[in-house]
């Protein structure tokens, strides 16, 4: 089974940045895209970022596109997502995902099979 383990969540004030890492085992990264979900309470998961097996293509959410940036170190297969100019809204738990080389829309969660148990992020 692939494992992935995110990190880097916490709290910070609004206009900081927090730099999230996944770290996934095996060589996932290579033949699956992966991506970031949030979910914040009472709201369904939404998809944050993704980018394609071995990064050739990427896609943002129009809410945090030209803030938050995706990331895969290609050395260790560490997926990485870099928040800057952070507001309340971004407040929500995290989830790294790995699903399918098909890149059909994915943005959305049913695309991806393999899931983090999350990191959570404050923004205050």
């Amino acid at each position: 089974d692939v494992q992935l383990v995110e990190s880097g969540g916490g709290s910070v004030q609004a206009g900081g940045s927090l730099r999230l890492s996944c770290a996934c085992s095996g060589s996932t990264y290579k033949s699956n895209n992966m991506a970031w979900f949030r979910q914040a309470p009472g709201k369904e998961r939404e998809g944050v970022a993704a980018i394609s097996a071995g990064g050739g293509n990427t896609v943002s959410a129009d809410s945090v596109k030209d803030r938050f940036t995706i990331s895969l170190d290609r050395a260790d297969g560490t997926l990485h997502l870099q928040m800057n100019s952070l507001k309340p809204e971004d407040t929500a738990w995290y989830y790294c995902a790995s699903g399918s080389n098909r890149w059909w829309q994915p943005l959305r969660p049913s695309e991806y099979s393999y899931w983090g148990q999350g990191t959570q992020v404050t923004v205050s």
